[in-house]
């Protein structure tokens, strides 16, 4: 948000007899979190909290803040979104029950199944998109026709499948999707009798739950599955531990993102022992968990809590080069939002133009990146050719 939707939020609560700590305690923030916004520094870019402070100060939200319908302006479906949200929509699943068997090449389909994970890390989610629409019907109807061992393999590839298409769907906004995918991976995962497949379900609709802004029902997920694989991390097994760190990952932001700051840096040390324990960076289903993971997500939750000073010397000492592209697009933009709060609109265009670079697709469907395109816009009418290119790839009018 702009310095004038600042300046609107301190109009409106002056006019209401509030100080900022009075106000604070009533939209449950913190007096510092308040301040940031009305001085300008701190970015809004989540709907719930604009409707939250509209309704606190008994302004219409089209008053409060005009400028979302900037940012709203541009919101038809990608392509690839709606190829992946009518697969979860068909009927693949009757049809594979009543259909006649045909011959399987289960390594063929592995191999599909690895693949989409390439193109989920890799934010290609065009492709993704045409090879799921294709392999999921073949997954479902695969596993219809086998030996026992031949439906726990059917059964793990499918998991992953709509596991990655779970990624691209939460990425590009599809929640209803997301959410549909995860369940259908969670009970393949069952069907395959792996526990820990299944705490990666947990994983990603825990995901799917933050980008729904659903915050207590993230941590309930991610709680309820780190409590569960106690005993295997009790027992040093590696990828239980790298589960269990990713959890408490998505445990530090939603307590983040919910204001409690205490919480969510006490999950993020149990992460980063998770990670030490490890010693290494890893991929452990397709959770990227390691040292370098938790300093990604220390980055996006000083940003979340208002700490631009901390953000940016986090991510100073991040080694991105192992991260997936889709992790590298996370931290530039957590560094841009982090640049955002510090008034410093030089650095937010340069990580942002780099994110486009690394994650374009990925990068025009954000949010968030929406968000900080047109407050750049707004700074200054003297707006440099690079922002209006920015802004133009992302169809935001100035």
């Amino acid at each position: 948000m702009s310095m004038a939707f600042g300046r609107r939020v301190a109009f409106h609560r002056k006019k209401r007899g509030y100080s900022q700590r009075e106000f604070a305690a009533l939209i449950d923030r913190s007096e510092t979190w308040l301040s940031q916004v009305e001085r300008g520094v701190r970015t809004i870019d989540r709907m719930s909290v604009l409707e939250r402070l509209a309704e606190a100060l008994d302004v219409p939200l089209a008053e409060l803040a005009p400028e979302r319908t900037v940012v709203a302006a541009s919101s038809a479906v990608p392509p690839a979104a709606a190829a992946l949200s009518m697969a979860m929509v068909s009927g693949d699943v009757l049809r594979a029950a009543l259909s006649e068997p045909q011959p399987v090449d289960l390594a063929d389909l592995e191999a599909h199944s690895d693949r989409a994970w390439d193109y989920a890390h890799g934010c290609r989610y065009d492709e993704l998109a045409g090879l799921l629409v294709d392999l999921l019907p073949d997954l479902e109807q695969a596993g219809q026709h086998l030996d026992a061992e031949g439906h726990r393999r059917v059964s793990v590839a499918k998991t992953r499948a709509y596991h990655a298409a779970a990624v691209a769907l939460a990425e590009l906004g599809e929640l209803a999707g997301a959410w549909v995918a995860v369940d259908r991976a969670i009970r393949a995962a069952r069907d395959a009798g792996d526990p820990l497949l299944m705490a990666e379900g947990a994983f990603r609709l825990a995901i799917v739950f933050q980008a729904a802004r659903r915050y207590e029902l993230a941590a309930r997920v991610a709680t309820s599955a780190a409590g569960a694989l106690g005993g295997l991390v009790a027992q040093g097994e590696p990828a239980a531990v790298a589960l269990h760190g990713a959890l408490h990952l998505q445990l530090a932001m939603a307590a983040a993102r919910s204001n409690d700051a205490d919480a969510a840096y006490d999950y993020l040390d149990t992460a980063r022992r998770a990670a030490e324990q490890l010693g290494e960076d890893r991929n452990d289903y397709h959770t990227e968990f390691g040292p370098t993971s938790v300093q990604l997500h220390e980055v996006a939750v000083a940003v979340e809590l208002g700490d631009a000073g901390r953000a940016l010397r986090v991510a100073a000492a991040v080694d991105a080069v192992w991260l997936s592209p889709e992790r590298q697009a996370w931290l530039l933009i957590d560094v841009s939002c982090a640049h955002a709060q510090r008034r410093h609109p030089e650095a937010v265009l340069s990580a942002l133009s780099e994110a486009m670079r690394i994650a374009p697709e990925q990068i025009e469907r954000h949010g968030r990146v929406r968000e900080l395109v047109a407050d750049l816009l707004r700074a200054d009418r003297r707006v440099s050719s690079e922002v209006q290119e920015l802004a133009a790839r992302l169809k935001i009018q100035p």
